[in-house]
């Protein structure tokens, strides 16, 4: 899931604390298993196990209408002065599932090395 306009906000510990926190919370009460997840600066990638009964369009909106509200109460100067219209993520969110191309270590090992900054090599760096 995304940053509203690809903001920064997840730069702040805090907020990306509370962020996770909420996240971990809300799954006890839908039956979710969280086996990863990892933010960057501007996006979140959660890899959790939801029961059938769920759609995964029904997860990320419980997802982002929870944290959406959590961390504008907890945080309103932080968020607002980057984010305005009381919106915290962008519309749209990308959902995957395991096959047998992908692997479950796969999939955990990217979302784990999400924070890790990889230097790309110029043309002319030796």
């Amino acid at each position: 899931m995304v940053v509203r306009f690809r903001q920064k906000v997840l730069t702040d510990r805090r907020i990306e604390k509370e962020l996770k926190a909420t996240i971990h919370k809300m799954a006890p009460y839908h039956d979710w298993v969280i086996q990863e997840m990892e933010a960057d600066r501007d996006h979140v990638h959660v890899m959790l196990s939801a029961p059938p009964r769920q759609s995964p369009a029904q997860v990320v909106k419980l997802i982002k209408t929870w944290t959406q509200k959590i961390l504008f109460e907890k945080y309103p100067k932080e968020v607002k002065q980057r984010l305005w219209g009381g919106k915290f993520w962008t519309r749209g969110y990308y959902v995957s599932t395991v096959s047998d191309s992908t692997t479950k270590a796969e999939i955990a090992r990217y979302i784990r090395n999400q924070k890790k900054q990889l230097k790309q090599i110029g043309l002319f760096d030796k």
